[in-house]
């Protein structure tokens, strides 16, 4: 069964104009259970995650300013979220929805989760909407419980995942791979195991040429026993942030592609859906959907 993490904390109240969509995380699941794509039964709603395992990757001085709400208003700013209680509350029971998606992952092949791809979040600092990452701290349990030895990070979101990069950048059991735009955010970038950086308006055939003459030979090298994959929906043309030209039909083949792969080999497989800032908001649920419609396709 396709395992997908999810809570309506997901969809914090962001005062009024604010730029993030978090309207999508309502509207994505509800999306795929208005298609019969999935019931209630495929969502589950994590707990929250616990301390210790938060430091596994994490400053223990910045999340405590987090947990406290004592984080300087700079950093809250960089972060670009009103600091809340409920917003942390959002935030960890985000990261155990990734980390309890490994387990059903390792069970059914693959696992989701509606929110995640926090992939600014460095060890101690936030920026760019991310102040825990989800994947990385999920990363850090799978290592620290013995469950895999070398994981792979595949990090498609238009933005490079400078805080992934930043994390692991000492830890060779974790190959960090991000395909990003080269002019945009983060303006300063940390250095991938392997960063592909990309020209302003890349299409469709570029980008999946790029991507395919790279994966393949990646993970065959590397031979990872666990896979994490950041499907960012900013690659399209019509994101606000994004600088890249793919249609919705050229991010689904890439999806495809990333998933065949994980699939045809046998390797298990936690997605987070990262960004996605086209103005209409029916874009960026168009193209997470289509993540979720092919694993269900695929896997099941």
């Amino acid at each position: 069964m396709l395992k997908i993490a999810y809570d309506a904390i997901y969809a914090h109240p962001l005062p009024p104009g604010h730029r993030f969509p978090m309207l999508k995380y309502e509207l994505i699941p509800a999306q795929l259970i208005h298609e019969g794509v999935i019931t209630a039964e495929n969502l589950f709603s994590p707990a929250i995650a616990d301390e210790a395992t938060i430091l596994l990757t994490h400053d223990a001085g910045y999340w405590q300013q987090l947990r406290d709400l004592t984080l300087e208003p700079k950093e809250q700013r960089r972060i670009g979220f009103p600091l809340s209680a409920q917003l942390i509350e959002r935030e960890v029971r985000i990261a155990q929805g990734t980390i309890n998606g490994c387990s059903y992952a390792f069970e059914y092949g693959i696992a989701f989760n509606v929110a995640g791809g926090t992939h600014h979040a460095g060890t101690n600092w936030g920026e760019g909407f991310c102040m825990l990452n989800d994947q990385a701290i999920a990363a850090n349990y799978l290592l620290y419980n013995n469950l895999c030895y070398n994981i792979l990070i595949i990090d498609l979101d238009v933005h490079q995942g400078n805080g992934t990069a930043q994390i692991f950048e000492n830890e060779p059991r974790v190959f960090t791979f991000s395909m990003h735009g080269d002019k945009n955010f983060p303006f300063r970038k940390e250095r991938s195991d392997l960063d592909i950086a990309l020209a302003d308006g890349i299409g469709d055939d570029e980008y999946l040429n790029l991507l395919k003459d790279t994966l393949p030979v990646l993970i065959d090298q590397h031979q990872p026993q666990f896979i994490f994959y950041l499907a960012g929906a900013d690659v399209l043309a019509s994101d606000k942030l994004g600088k890249l030209a793919l249609t919705k039909e050229g991010c689904k083949e890439r999806d495809r592609f990333v998933l065949e792969q994980c699939k045809q080999r046998q390797i298990p497989v936690q997605v987070s859906m990262g960004g996605g800032y086209s103005p209409q908001i029916r874009d960026i649920v168009e193209a997470h959907c289509n993540t979720f419609r092919l694993a269900n396709d695929m896997y099941f």
